[in-house]
């Protein structure tokens, strides 16, 4: 059972330097479908934030099934986080100008004015993260230890439940 910590800190602290997430939603069909999205805010309400267009597929299947997951992983410092949330599509011009970056003005030529320029904002509900302080080496040493053992490995890292 994971140890459960009590605040968006901790969850902030472990995403804020990860720009890209994959957000997962489901289709009509019940087929769930991930797309990498640049996080614009986490805040300190729990309300984590994206840019789309009110026409994406994304935001059709957020007013179809508001259940969202957004993945989150640094590779580099083993450090991996999953997010579940609810979401729904916000066209709030004030919030988007507040948010509004040269990036989104990309997928936007028309800038934050756009008639068609939304966020997604999501109430995070859930958040677990699997991190580990052992270097690679450390972690292919004990995954080969298990596979000579045939037990599982173990010393790997930490997985907790961050409760919001």
């Amino acid at each position: 059972m994971p140890i459960t910590l009590d605040s968006t800190t901790s969850l902030q602290e472990k995403i804020v330097d990860i720009r890209i997430g994959m957000l997962t939603t489901s289709d009509p069909a019940g087929t769930l479908v991930s797309r990498p999205m640049t996080s614009q805010k986490f805040d300190k309400d729990g309300l984590l934030w994206f840019f789309t267009s009110d026409l994406a597929k994304v935001a059709k299947e957020i007013e179809y099934n508001a259940a969202i997951n957004v993945s989150f992983s640094a590779k580099e410092d083993s450090l991996y986080v999953s997010v579940s949330g609810n979401a729904e599509i916000v066209k709030d011009k004030a919030m988007i100008k507040e948010m509004w970056n040269p990036m989104v003005g990309a997928w936007f030529p028309e800038g934050a004015d756009d008639p068609h320029v939304a966020l997604i904002k999501v109430t995070v509900v859930a958040a677990d993260y699997w991190n580990s302080d052992k270097s690679k080496m450390m972690q292919l040493f004990e995954m080969a230890k298990a596979a000579v053992t045939g037990n599982p490995p173990t010393g790997m890292g930490e997985h907790r439940k961050i409760d919001i």
